[in-house]
């Protein structure tokens, strides 16, 4: 009863003679602390916020999880209630306990004038949040802002100030795809140059599939996310094409974000944004100088592959996703189609299937591989090329269950005498297909095993190694 008689005093203006009791029910919250000028505030209802306030609501009350009305107000952007609880003795570096003040919340909703009344009032432009050391810049870059960040920087925002994990505002912004803010801060003054700092691997967070990031500029986090107009962007704005501080190039990069598989990190790939292609952005590169084939120096994050990486060409990097568009695209653009990693291991080789780990979740679906396979043979591969750990294509084709492809490489010339040998681990292509141990699990693939043998007894080898 009494929480109404409260109600219908705040609507018709009667709150300044309530009693020292009502005065305390006003400000009493839910269980969780909140209060009715949070509710009020949740609404934007500007008429009750200022009715509360009149009655001695209190404008700094916050809930169970550090919430107050301003935080609640700056999500909103209502520049009158912002301005009104700061009136009535809201603090405007109020954070919640992770440490995001009300100017982070307002900036990375893009409130520009609520961002303004905040700092007018002495709102700390270079606050961090306690858990990541994230500033309102950063917040706002990550969202794409440009307006925020025009204001925040023009108050004294560091815009070289980095968080725990080594990001400035630029990596953010240019990591989630920020065009617009990725200009303002290059042309506010950001480093182009940019980049996480080194990590050692090994360190919490990395997983084969995903090595550490330290290193990446924005180029490559923009590039790397599928964010190619961006990239070409930086580009236009002097980024290196070739720059490789990871030990592969964006040319290499291009291949796993086209075709991320689900092995290894099970991570879908990037989204991406922008009205630039992948295969646009090749081109883009190539006209901006970038070398066709650079080959990999470092295991990129690029799945789970027993694929040594080392010495990889863009190409092969493809021809491992049996990505025969771009593989056609780099060959167009001048890129050699028959340079192998340092093993030796071909081109033709990675499109049957050397490398693979974890066949039907690395990409590249059998008729793509076929497809992959019978291009880089066009090109000119060896198709009886043995690499330095004894793989074949046909043992390739076992890897990745494929039958249609190890039928084919027995059309087109594979020897027997060549193939039907045991690798350096003692596995011939047959006994890939019946069955090895990968991990924890024992993978066989009847159909394939079953091609083999068919390839085996069309030619009188029906005793074949095992």
């Amino acid at each position: 009863m009494r929480a109404l008689v409260v109600f219908v005093a705040v609507f018709v203006g009667l709150m300044a003679s309530l009693d020292a009791s009502q005065q305390v029910e006003l400000n009493a919250g839910d269980p969780d602390g909140t209060t009715l000028l949070h509710r009020a505030v949740d609404r934007d209802d500007g008429k009750e916020v200022s009715a509360l306030l009149r009655a001695g609501a209190n404008a700094k009350a916050s809930n169970r999880y550090g919430i107050t009305p301003l935080w609640l107000a700056c999500l909103n952007g209502n520049v009158a209630i912002i301005e009104a609880l700061l009136k009535a003795g809201a603090d405007p570096n109020t954070a919640t306990p992770e440490g995001e003040t009300v100017l982070m919340a307002a900036a990375r909703t893009g409130k520009v004038d609520a961002v303004r009344a905040l700092l007018v009032r002495g709102a700390n432009v270079n606050a961090k949040e306690g858990w990541r050391g994230q500033t309102a810049l950063m917040w706002a870059a990550a969202e794409g802002h440009p307006r925020v960040i025009q204001v925040l920087i023009e108050s004294g925002a560091d815009i070289h100030a980095r968080s725990t994990g080594g990001f400035t505002a630029l990596l953010f912004a240019a990591r989630d795809g920020q065009l617009p803010a990725v200009r303002t801060l290059l042309d506010a003054g950001a480093s182009l140059t940019d980049s996480l700092p080194a990590r050692r691997r090994g360190t919490s967070g990395d997983t084969p599939a995903e090595p550490p990031l330290g290193g990446l500029n924005a180029f490559l986090l923009a590039s790397g996310s599928a964010h190619y107009e961006l990239a070409a962007f930086l580009l236009s704005r002097g980024a290196d094409p070739n720059a490789a501080p990871q030990g592969w190039t964006a040319l290499h990069q291009v291949s796993w974000v086209r075709k991320a598989g689900v092995a290894g990190s099970n991570n879908p790939a990037p989204e991406g944004s922008g009205n630039l292609s992948s295969l646009d952005f090749v081109r883009t590169l190539a006209h901006k100088g970038a070398d066709l084939d650079a080959h990999v120096t470092r295991r990129p994050p690029a799945g789970i592959t027993s694929l040594n990486f080392s010495g990889g060409t863009p190409f092969l990097l493809a021809a491992r996703t049996a990505d025969f568009e771009l593989m056609r695209l780099l060959v167009e653009l001048g890129a050699d189609p028959l340079l192998p990693n340092e093993d030796k291991t071909s081109p033709l080789m990675v499109a049957a299937g050397v490398g693979t780990s974890s066949p039907g979740e690395d990409p590249g679906t059998e008729p793509e591989v076929l497809e992959a396979v019978k291009l880089a043979l066009a090109l000119g591969n060896d198709i009886n090329a043995v690499d330095q750990n004894g793989e074949t294509a046909m043992h390739g084709a076992a890897y990745k269950h494929v039958p249609s492809v190890a039928q084919f490489l027995a059309e087109k010339g594979a020897q027997i005498e060549i193939w039907n040998q045991p690798n350096k681990k003692g596995y011939t292509p047959l006994r890939i297909s019946e069955g090895i141990q990968r991990g924890m699990n024992v993978v066989s693939h009847a159909p394939t095993a079953a091609a083999i043998r068919s390839i085996l007894s069309t030619t009188g080898r029906s005793e074949a190694l095992q």
